[in-house]
């Protein structure tokens, strides 16, 4: 995963709101980002969708005490604890975020209009019970750090091996582009995370990339049907270590609150 998650920006930044790290005001629009408007439909005595600053006080006063990432994909339903019609949304959304405490959900639906180069971009966050049971397969940073070590590597020899480490400008070009955002980017798990969070995020960025790369980057070296789908098959484990981390980095807040 190439782009910031939406449900990271919101987990993020909603946990520096609840912490007293950040203002209402701060935290949407960090939020919020380049798109045009977030809102939140389905809360709680609410009968239209609602801006973010309400939604998320609104959240707090039904005993939310924390933000969860969820990345789930088909046959790996990471961050989630049900119930099912919830995990069914945030499997087809690809993301969500789980309010810690509260006993809801949020679950981004994107709309986007425009002409290519002026695209308008509007976010409306489906607000649903939860199960409030342990997140479905997120490990501790540590686990995170060290799973990501060996995912970089496992990820280097797939695509020096397919010829795709150098794939010709469109790699080149991505690379620039992940180091811009890198670069610009060191705050984006918002004040009150420990460095050590940061670091996974960056590490599991960069595993995102790489994978992104052999993907995306046409056949490389595989130039058969059969070499193709055993790429895929090396890439797949890569990318689901380059997942978990993702949501150890974001949910690593609330971990840690939640044990002391």
């Amino acid at each position: 995963m190439l782009s910031e998650p939406r449900s990271g920006r919101l987990a993020a930044w909603g946990n520096a709101l609840l912490a007293g790290f950040v203002s209402p005001d701060d935290a949407v629009i960090a939020i919020v980002g380049e798109d045009a408007v977030h809102r939140v439909e389905g809360l709680p005595d609410e009968a239209a969708p609602v801006g973010l600053t309400l939604a998320l006080g609104r959240l707090r006063t039904l005993g939310m005490r924390g933000l969860r990432v969820a990345l789930p994909a088909p046959g790996h339903p990471l961050g989630l604890s049900g119930p099912p019609d919830f995990n069914k949304r945030a499997l087809e959304a690809e993301e969500a975020v789980v309010c810690h405490g509260a006993g809801y959900g949020l679950v981004p639906e994107v709309y986007e209009a425009g002409p290519d180069g002026d695209v308008h971009v509007e976010v409306v966050w489906h607000c649903l019970p939860v199960r409030e049971a342990p997140p479905a397969d997120v490990p501790s940073l540590g686990e995170a750090e060290r799973e990501l070590a060996e995912a970089l590597r496992d990820a280097t020899a797939v695509l020096s091996r397919l010829d795709l480490a150098g794939s010709g400008p469109v790699a080149e070009a991505a690379i620039d582009a992940y180091r811009a955002r890198a670069e610009r980017g060191r705050e984006v798990l918002a004040p009150g995370y420990p460095p050590r969070a940061v670091r996974v995020l960056e590490l599991a960025q960069r595993v995102g990339l790489l994978v992104s790369l052999a993907e995306e980057n046409g056949p490389g070296g595989a130039v058969s049907s059969a070499e193709m789908a055993a790429r895929a098959e090396a890439l797949r484990p890569v990318e689901r270590t380059g997942r978990r981390a993702l949501v150890a980095a974001y949910n690593s807040v609330v971990e840690e609150r939640e044990s002391r």
